[in-house]
């Protein structure tokens, strides 16, 4: 079984039974023509793997889209430039990510919390009237019952007896 350098399967292992239908259909001289890069393999690496794969069983491979046909020398060389690309700007977005205005400072983007410390104590306190349920208390603060269970972990042990008990009032 071919592995790669983390030592998990090729993607052609693991590949959707109708891929593996597809390229075991195949036979040296043929050409397998796909829509997009993009639907034929799931990462560059993928792509990289599989039309090797394909070429060392002296198979085509051709892509619509992007216009690539790897049978011919140029064709090659334009899938390998095309592939060295995608790597190098997959890069540059992790550099970028990792260089950000918030990455120095210890900050994680998306959007802000709602749950400060101080909604999280009201609710704590409103949580003790057990005539109050976990919504009203939610509407009250101004937040989603969501947030108070992401923020409150024992929450959820806290609400099953009181809906138990509420539904046999």
């Amino acid at each position: 079984m071919p592995e790669d350098l983390r030592g998990q399967e090729v993607r052609q292992e693991r590949a959707p039974p109708k891929l593996k239908a597809c390229h075991a259909f195949l036979d040296p001289g043929d050409t397998l023509v796909a829509p997009s890069l993009d639907r034929y393999g799931r990462s560059l690496q993928d792509l990289i793997s599989m039309v090797a794969e394909l070429r060392d069983r002296g198979i085509g491979f051709t892509s619509l889209h992007e216009n690539l046909d790897t049978t011919t020398p140029g064709g090659r060389l334009v899938f390998h430039v095309f592939a060295a690309l995608a790597e190098f700007i997959r890069e540059l977005i992790a550099i970028g990510t990792n260089e950000s205005p918030a990455a120095p400072r210890g900050r994680v983007g998306g959007r802000p919390t709602v749950a400060t410390e101080e909604v999280i104590k009201a609710a704590r306190d409103l949580l003790l009237d057990p005539d109050r349920s976990i919504t009203s208390i939610a509407k009250l603060l101004g937040v989603s019952p969501g947030t108070l269970y992401n923020h409150i972990p024992d929450l959820r042990a806290v609400a099953v007896p009181r809906q138990l008990e509420a539904r046999t009032r």
